[in-house]
Parts: C-alpha cells; structure tokens; sequence
C-alpha cells in the first residue's frame, strides 16, 4: 500500500460538479493499494500517518502530528500510484489491485484512519473522475509504502 501524503492548508475534492470533501488544516492522502495489501499494511499506515510530526509547533518546527493540530483528513484512492514506468513512455498499471480487491481495502483503510483520528474524514469516491485541489502547506509531501517500511 502506497501513500501520498501532503500537508495542507485546505483541500477538496470534487465529482461531477459537486463538491464530495473540503478541509482547512490537515492531510491530503491520495492511497493506492495492490493486491498483496492486508489489514496489517492499512493499520501500519494509518497508524503512522495519524502521528506523523509534520506539523509545525509553536517555534516553527515540525514537531506535531496530525492528532496534536486535531487536523482533517481527505482520503483519495488513486490506482496511478502503482503505475510501472519501465519499458515505453505508456506507464503501465497492473501492479494496481483490481476493484473487487481495491474497494474494500480502501474503505478499510478510511475506516481505520477515521479511528485513529477520532473523527470523520473525507473521501473521494473511487473509480470516479475527481478533481482534487489542494494549497500545499510548506510544501510538505512524503511517500510512504507498507512494503518498504524505511
């Protein structure tokens, strides 16, 4: 499971001209899963990302998570995260899980976010066309993947 992870000022999602998500200070996460994740990645991740320090404190130093700004979330799937870019100029998707395995694990995913935050978060709608706007704060933004915990 592989997660984009960006600080933001504000961010929203929107579907057919209607606006599904908008936060002000929080995460933008755009997720993409393979067919090999399980529960485990996603309460890795979450876990991870909820206590992340890449929130200034009071000094100007990032030294609070998400939980400490009592952020908001947006949680985005995007199969594009697995693309393979080896051979051509094409990038290639079929490391991406397919929707039978996908969508549950997204909504697991969003659920245990939703836990380890402690409130409701945003979401896009998966499989749809979104567009996703966002005021990148810093820029901060870091990818982090269940498969390689470094």
């Amino acid at each position: 499971m592989r997660a984009v992870i960006q600080r933001v000022s504000k961010a929203s999602v929107t579907i057919n001209g209607v606006k599904n998500a908008e936060i002000g200070i929080g995460l933008l996460i755009l997720l993409g899963i393979v067919e090999e994740d399980t529960s485990e990645d996603i309460a890795w991740l979450c876990k991870k990302i909820v206590n992340m320090r890449i929130f200034n404190d009071s000094n100007g130093v990032m030294n609070d998570s998400l939980l400490d700004v009592k952020g908001d979330g947006i949680v985005v799937s995007q199969f594009t995260l697995h693309a393979s870019t080896k051979k051509g100029n094409r990038p290639s998707y079929i490391k991406a899980a397919k929707p039978d395995v996908a969508i549950p694990l997204y909504e697991e995913f969003v659920g245990q976010f939703q836990q380890e935050l402690g409130k409701a978060v945003g979401t896009g709608e998966f499989g749809a066309d979104m567009k996703v706007e966002l005021l990148n704060d810093g820029p901060v933004t870091i990818i982090i993947d269940s498969k390689n915990k470094e």
